[in-house]
């Protein structure tokens, strides 16, 4: 079968990590809508992930992780996606910042071997926790107010967590804090204790199953040798690529369910189905131009940060845009799929009204639109003329 899903696989090994990624977006599909009504968390998932070897795709060889590249990780990340898009952008939060913790090796050589060791042998995750209400997102550049106190052997860390995905599952987590002391911000990886709350605030239009509630920290000890201060070296970002892998998934499920409902559906006036109507014609095209120039984007721009280790920091542009295409070009792939439907396609009982809301959410997660504008033209006005 010529899949237009399959059309970026390079390999066999990328094939047989392709169907185990399918294999779990089969399970996930199957969830998704009483995940999305409920607003739950979906545990189970995890528990797939974890048994299925995803949790260490990303974690070096050397600690017994896969390595794959980002260009794999795209991959996979998109067919997680046309099962279940709030857990497939969950789970990239994790394995795309193991990626990035390899890339640049910003850790500690030890905090940094342990977590890869414990993702291995136990399934552990990570993610860092940075938004709060008054700073905003933190791609904007707002300091925290969730504090650092020096105390005996270590810090003592107040404050609050907004956006903080995949909460409800992890045990340690990073945490943005700010240093009075030092009139300076500061990574921590906090363990969770007692002292750590999930405060229950996710209940969003899209997305709903990321589990991205607000973490309370009230005077949590952590040991002095968990301030993270590695500076490591510029990935450019590259790892974030793992969101639009998520929401171009999104756009394919929504193409995939208005070409079968095209290709079944035959009106009683009719005698074939709509498919044979030149304006369906016509709108699956619109699809396919969206969808195949945004994949073809984001996929180069994968494996050139694979290739082109030393030009990673100044590929940051090329980065925001595939971002920004990728997810500008999801929104109206599925639009346009609902318009294949029709009103049928906002019914909660078929998944388009729920692609439809969750890929909307691309729209806020980093970089943001202007934020790619803007490097785009800073880059632009620098270059010198021939």
């Amino acid at each position: 079968m010529n899949r237009i899903i399959d059309h970026y696989i390079r390999n066999e090994k990328e094939r047989a990590w392709a169907r185990k990624a399918e294999e779990l977006a089969v399970r996930f599909a199957a969830r998704a809508a009483q995940h999305d009504q409920e607003g739950s968390f979906p545990f189970e998932n995890f528990a797939d992930l974890r048994e299925a070897g995803y949790l260490k795709i990303t974690v070096p060889q050397e600690f017994g992780g896969d390595e794959l590249s980002l260009y794999e990780l795209v991959m996979l990340q998109e067919r997680l996606a046309y099962g279940d898009g709030s857990t497939a952008l969950a789970v990239g939060w994790h394995i795309g910042q193991i990626l990035h913790l390899r890339t640049t090796r910003k850790w500690p050589e030890a905090i940094w071997a342990d977590l890869c060791r414990s993702v291995v042998s136990d399934g552990t995750m990570i993610n860092t926790f940075a938004s709060e209400a008054a700073s905003g997102s933190p791609s904007r550049g707002g300091k925290p107010e969730t504090t650092a106190i020096p105390t005996d052997g270590g810090w003592l860390i107040t404050g609050r967590k907004t956006f903080s995905t995949l909460s409800p599952i992890l045990d340690r987590f990073v945490v943005s804090t700010y240093i009075p002391d030092e009139d300076c911000t500061a990574d921590f990886l906090v363990h969770k204790t007692d002292q750590v709350t999930i405060v229950e605030t996710w209940d969003t239009l899209g997305m709903r199953a990321t589990g991205s509630h607000d973490v309370v920290l009230d005077s949590v000890f952590v040991d002095k040798s968990m301030r993270l201060t590695g500076k490591g070296m510029d990935d450019g970002g590259g790892w974030l690529l793992h969101i639009p892998a998520c929401y171009l998934g999104i756009a394919l499920a929504a193409r995939d369910y208005a070409l079968e409902f095209a290709n079944t559906y035959r009106p009683n006036h009719m005698s074939e189905p709509i498919a044979a109507l030149p304006s369906v014609h016509h709108t699956i095209g619109e699809m396919e131009i969206e969808l195949r120039s945004a994949r073809a984007l984001l996929y180069a721009t994968a494996d050139r940060w694979d290739r082109d280790q030393e030009s990673r920091p100044a590929q940051k542009p090329e980065l925001g845009l595939a971002k920004y295409v990728a997810t500008n070009h999801a929104i109206k792939v599925v639009d346009l799929a609902m318009r294949i439907v029709g009103a049928g396609s906002l019914s909660r009982k078929q998944p388009l009204e729920r692609y439809y809301r969750d890929v909307r959410a691309g729209l806020h997660n980093p970089p943001m639109d202007s934020t790619v504008l803007h490097n785009l033209a800073v880059a632009a006005l620098a270059e010198k003329p021939l």
